[in-house]
């Protein structure tokens, strides 16, 4: 339990860091008045708006992640997605090597990728737009390069909330930017805010937060007290001082492990409401297949027939099959969450995997422990048959399985 305790607390951490970045209002050339941190990519962005003339003043910082790449900033006039969004997209140009800042509209046709983004002027009041990498005019595009995209726009009176879409890609055709990769982060860069009041109307720290959550009551009843109550119910049985209290502490366990993972599987099914376009697959699979055996088991607890009952062995077996088959199910689909939340080698990770190492060594010494003693009956009992050994019988203290 200290270990689970340890995976509390690594896990709280990530919370807390979620809320805890900062942004500049501060550029070499210009002051903002307002300035937020986009929830992905490191970026972040600053504004200054002119509530008389209803204009906005902006720049959005980011990075580049290929020294042939490209790094997009945007609004989206009607939605918060990247479909139609209207963007200025930096990168290098192909043949002289310095920056440029092209305006493009992403239709559908670009996000099904059958037809290359091709530049164009935009329909929104765009009054200005520069783009400057951080070091000046000396500086040259490289993996990790930041850069600044300064737009000014007139907005419409009174529509103050805005859609903004960012990204980056590895490489650029021509003058035509490639597919962004679709990781979380990349498929999730959109954020909705006021820039009037500066609050974040589509705040996705929320759903990082939920995030967390999700994967936070995931390792705990998937990973963790899903394999501690199978294990309870194959060492504990065969203890005949506990008698009965084995089932009901490994009864009591499952259960709660059933609970907390409904809620962790409520939270994912949320997630996936809240990230259009962001499809996991295989950890989509996984937990289903998980939720649905953890289910099928806890229904099984309602038609456990009796000991005397000529069915009871079938449901033994059918109970052993599905229980095992949810725990694996189980940690392998913890282990894919991480890979899914970017945290493969995070310390949250760390932790999860010193709890299970430390539930698979007890459950080791434990194995051992119940074939040694098993042997050693069959022996005594070997030899009670040969009329070795005297009498006395020990009843049903030799079974295992």
């Amino acid at each position: 339990m200290p270990l689970l305790f340890a995976l509390v607390s690594l896990l709280s951490f990530h919370v807390r860091a979620a809320f805890s970045a900062h942004c500049s209002s501060t550029t070499p050339t210009r002051t903002f008045e307002k300035c937020a941190t986009l929830p992905t990519q490191q970026a972040s962005m600053a504004w200054t708006f002119h509530p008389h003339n209803a204009t906005l003043d902006l720049v959005f910082f980011g990075t580049f992640i290929s020294p042939s790449g490209w790094v997009g900033w945007g609004i989206n006039p009607s939605s918060a997605e990247m479909t139609g969004t209207r963007s200025l997209i930096a990168f290098p140009d192909p043949n002289s090597g310095q920056l440029v800042l092209l305006p493009f509209i992403l239709d559908p046709e670009v996000k099904l990728q059958k037809s290359p983004p091709l530049s164009r002027p935009l329909d929104i009041h765009l009054l200005s737009s520069s783009a400057t990498l951080y070091g000046g005019k000396m500086a040259t595009v490289h993996s990790g390069a930041a850069i600044q995209i300064y737009a000014t726009l007139k907005l419409v009176p009174n529509k103050t909330k805005l859609h903004f879409v960012w990204n980056r890609g590895l490489y650029v055709q021509g003058y035509s930017p490639t597919i962004h990769p679709t990781t979380s982060n990349d498929l999730s860069s959109i954020a909705t805010i006021d820039v009037f009041s500066g609050f974040s109307a589509a705040h996705r720290d929320d759903t990082r937060t939920l995030k967390i959550v999700h994967g936070f009551l995931n390792a705990v009843s998937w990973g963790v007290l899903l394999p501690i109550g199978a294990a309870t119910a194959r060492y504990l049985r065969h203890v005949q001082a506990l008698g009965p209290a084995w089932f009901y502490v490994h009864a009591g366990i499952q259960l709660c492990a059933f609970i907390i993972g409904t809620i962790g599987f409520a939270t994912g099914i949320r997630l996936g409401e809240l990230s259009p376009g962001v499809v996991y697959g295989l950890h989509r699979k996984l937990g289903f297949a998980a939720f649905s055996l953890g289910a099928l088991q806890t229904l099984a607890l309602l038609f456990r027939p009796k000991t005397t009952n000529k069915f009871r062995k079938y449901w033994k077996s059918y109970h052993h099959f599905v229980g095992y088959a949810c725990v694996v199910l189980g940690v392998v689909n913890v282990f894919q969450g991480f890979e899914v939340m970017g945290e493969s080698r995070s310390y949250a990770k760390l932790g999860y995997c010193l709890c299970l190492s430390t539930l698979i060594g007890v459950c080791i010494a434990l194995e051992v422990n119940s074939w040694v003693v098993f042997c050693r009956k069959s022996k005594e009992e070997k030899l009670r048959r040969e009329g070795l050994i005297g009498g006395g019988s020990c009843k049903g203290s030799g079974s295992h399985g």
